[in-house]
């Protein structure tokens, strides 16, 4: 006996009897994979937001901070840029839920989780960049070049190994 999703418990008769997916391998039929794709997109969202919203936040206020005066024109040049990476990852980030809210009723989840896929994927490539700049901004700001150099180089290449090499690899090595 197994115990399945919905808590019942089915015979191993029935489990041989359910076909697995062709592209999970999991005993799901396409509408439980879509389903189950929707829900882990949107877990994964409720990881990334509180990021984007505390720096978005951290953004907003930095022009009120009495030494914004101060800084140079490459500074405010990189303070408007981070800003509106940050701003474009947040709707990026937002815009599954929103897609969800709107069109649940139509019974699309399909279209809704491959479009809110891409969205999500281009929402974390411009909350890497804008984190960098974050970084890069704040090391120039109160730090020499070397050392902004040094810390927005790395977070640089720390998001293009860890977040986009390393699962890039294993798809194109086929697991």
């Amino acid at each position: 006996m197994t115990l399945t999703r919905a808590g019942t418990f089915t015979s191993v008769e029935e489990d041989e009897r359910t076909e697995r997916h062709p592209q999970t391998g999991r005993r799901e039929s396409e509408q439980e994979r879509i389903d189950r794709n929707l829900q882990e997109m949107l877990g994964e969202l409720r990881v990334a937001l509180p990021g984007v919203q505390v720096l978005f936040a951290f953004l907003l206020v930095v022009p009120f901070n009495q030494r914004f005066g101060q800084v140079t024109d490459f500074q405010k040049t990189l303070y408007l840029v981070t800003l509106l990476f940050t701003t474009g990852s947040s709707i990026c980030l937002i815009a599954p839920t929103a897609h969800h809210r709107l069109e649940f009723r139509r019974q699309d989840k399909e279209n809704i989780v491959r479009t809110g896929n891409r969205i999500v994927v281009a929402g974390l490539a411009l909350l890497a960049i804008a984190m960098t700049g974050a970084v890069l901004f704040v090391t120039d700001v109160v730090y020499g070049t070397t050392t902004t150099t040094a810390a927005a180089g790395g977070v640089a290449l720390a998001f293009a190994v860890i977040w986009y090499a390393i699962p890039l690899r294993r798809m194109a090595a086929g697991r």
